[in-house]
């Protein structure tokens, strides 16, 4: 009895011997990814399906026994496997199975958010932490970080997204690494990832061993400083994640998956799964796979040999006209909406597409664009000939008219001191700018750059009129001399201005009187040449440029819209290329848009010189029937 209760006791000894190295290791690991858990910092959203991140990362057993779920199969997105799965359900060979939730990614709303929300009242943010080793590198260990979210609301929306953050050790196992200072970190973002060494300075800790991370709101793009991202690539993302501040703070329950693979797959049935995360739909559309099938899971080592060493922040601000990025942000974001709503319905937006080509065609085949003849101003012009004769003007005296754009040089750079001092000090003046007074600081900054910027404008399109006045008389005339000339009718001039700019806005802000203000802007934009040219008083200009835009208000606005139009495009544009075809930084590329823009200035005002010149002609022989005056050859 005593020998069967040794052999007993001996039996028992020896499978604890067996079972408690893995159950060490498994400890260990928890060890090691509770020291590290990260703290993760939402961009915040103050209200329901407002600007910022509504989706935390989530503990995924929220969506198993779900009715709202449904498990599809991989050949059409309408094959019902279960409604409802369990985790257990997924632990077969499902390859490109999917998970669908409701809802149409194509067209989001607000219902995944409102989803979302229901299916994770009560339980806690949550990432799953796992560690691994690599074959490959034999001595590093992987502590990764998985975070699932419901939705992922970036260019390429789509149902579920899983995102991860990885700490490199130079150890051989968890109990090694409990031992040891991490030699490195990895965030992911979209197709590749961002590296830091362990200490550097961009890598922001919380109690020395808690890194913090920064997620772009929609995206989900892992960073580690808080900004406006801008990616060019597949590996960037293409495309701007925003994770600008206020934030919210998170400390996200930690939730271990074993790296013995039996242990994870009866802890963790989901784990095994090999379909997909959300709904099957067209190309990156479609739901994401888990972690278990990307590379990283089982080679963790060699995928940080693709790291990058740094993302590239957009600049806060710049000096000249509309910026490249922010033309480039919303340029993306527009034609990524529209490729979704053509993907999901193709005649709501084809159709309109197809009808707006067409009409700009007929209107450019219909209008007359030669001859151009800039000189012998006061003439009849047809609306491609106001145009044609603006342009063939700036290419024949460029130097006058890029020294006459020159003047938003000193005026950008002051504007850019005023900014400077307000929103970059702590105080002015012994006053506190951040509090209440800040908020007064600001909308003085706002003014005096408002100011400053009507300012330049109004002075590029009164010394344009005037130098091309005198070259059409044929007398000698320079930037300064236009400038000199221009200077005496300024205050007047800003006066006018003020008060079409003022009414304009304050009536713009109405839904219901929008199209006064769009009318009232036709109306006053040759307000300028009236003071200038004719030496109109403040009033007087207003009701001038009213007078000669009645009964030609189309031609005039559609005139002034079209060569702002290319002013304000171009140097975007031509920034978007750089953007994509170079590695210039941001703050360079933002630089040339806005000197490209600085440049094209004197061809709007040269457009609405020549508008205005048409205008009076037109009223002086009203009753003539010829269309346009005989053009100088």
């Amino acid at each position: 009895m005593v020998r069967w209760v040794w052999a007993g006791v001996a039996g028992i000894g020896a499978a604890l011997a067996v079972v408690s190295p893995a159950r060490a290791d498994l400890a260990d690991e928890t060890a090691l990814a509770e020291r590290y858990a990260p703290v993760v910092r939402l961009v915040a959203q103050t209200e329901e399906c407002g600007y910022g991140e509504p989706y935390w990362p989530m503990d995924v057993d929220a969506l198993f026994d779900q009715p709202t779920v449904a498990l599809r199969g991989p050949w059409t997105g309408a094959d019902l496997v279960k409604i409802g799965p369990t985790a257990p359900d997924l632990a077969g060979d499902l390859y490109e199975y999917h998970l669908d939730f409701p809802g149409n990614p194509l067209q989001p709303g607000c219902g995944y958010e409102q989803w979302a929300d229901q299916i994770t009242q009560g339980r806690l943010p949550t990432v799953y932490a796992h560690v691994a080793t690599d074959p490959g590198a034999p001595g590093k260990l992987a502590l990764q970080y998985w975070f699932f979210y419901a939705f992922n609301d970036f260019n390429n929306t789509h149902e579920g997204d899983w995102e991860m953050i990885q700490i490199v050790f130079d150890a051989g196992d968890a109990a090694e690494a409990l031992a040891v200072t991490p030699a490195e970190v990895g965030y992911s973002q979209h197709e590749g990832a961002e590296r830091a060494d362990w200490g550097a300075d961009k890598l922001a800790l919380v109690d020395g061993t808690h890194p913090v991370v920064h997620p772009a709101a929609g995206s989900h793009a892992n960073f580690f400083e808080d900004g406006l991202y801008l990616g060019s690539s597949g590996q960037q993302g293409v495309g701007c994640d925003d994770a600008t501040t206020p934030t919210v703070e998170l400390r996200p329950r930690v939730r271990t998956i074993p790296s013995d693979p039996a242990a994870a797959h009866r802890e963790f049935p989901w784990i095994a799964y090999e379909g997909r995360w959300g709904e099957l739909q067209t190309a990156f559309y479609n739901g994401p796979t888990g972690p278990n099938l990307k590379r990283q899971w089982t080679e963790p080592i060699a995928y940080t040999e693709d790291w990058r060493n740094r993302s590239y922040a957009v600049p806060a601000g710049g000096l000249l006209g509309t910026e490249a990025t922010d033309f480039f942000c919303s340029a993306l974001r527009t034609g990524s909406d529209t490729l979704r709503r053509t993907v999901d319905d193709p005649s709501q937006t084809l159709l309109p597409l197809a009808l707006l080509l067409v009409v700009a065609a007929l209107a450019i085949r219909a209008t007359t664009w030669r001859p151009a003849a800039p000189l012998r101003v006061a003439r009849r012009r047809a609306w491609g000939q106001v145009l044609a004769a603006a342009a063939r003007m700036y290419l024949t005296r460029w130097p006058l008219f890029i020294g006459i754009a020159a003047v938003f040089i000193p005026i950008a750079l002051v504007i850019a001191a005023v900014e400077a001092a307000v929103f970059g000090s702590a105080s002015i003046a012994g006053i506190d700018t951040s509090g209440e007074s800040g908020g007064v600081f600001a909308s003085l900054a706002v003014a005096v750059a408002a100011l400053l910027t009507l300012g330049g404008v109004g002075l590029v399109q009164a010394a344009t009129a005037r130098a091309l006045a005198e070259v059409d008389a044929g007398r000698p005339i320079g930037p300064l001399r236009a400038y000199r000339m221009a200077l005496g009718r300024f205050p007047a001039l800003l006066g006018a201005l003020a008060i079409a700019v003022g009414a304009v806005v304050l009536l713009g802000l109405s839904v219901a009187l929008l199209p006064v203000a769009i009318w009232l802007a036709g109306r006053w934009a040759l307000l300028a040449q009236a003071v200038e040219l004719e030496g109109e008083s403040v009033l007087g200009a207003l009701r001038r440029s009213g007078r000669l835009v009645r009964r030609r208000w189309f031609k005039t606005t559609s005139l002034v819209v079209a060569g702002a139009a290319i002013a304000l495009v171009l140097g975007p544009v031509l920034g978007m290329i750089l953007i994509f075809g170079t590695d210039a930084p941001f703050t360079l590329v933002n630089v040339v848009a806005g000197l490209v823009y600085l440049l094209a200035m004197p061809f709007v005002a040269l457009t609405t010189a020549y508008v205005y010149h048409d205008a009076v002609v037109r009223e002086a022989l009203a009753g003539d029937e010829d269309d346009v005056l005989p053009a100088q050859i």
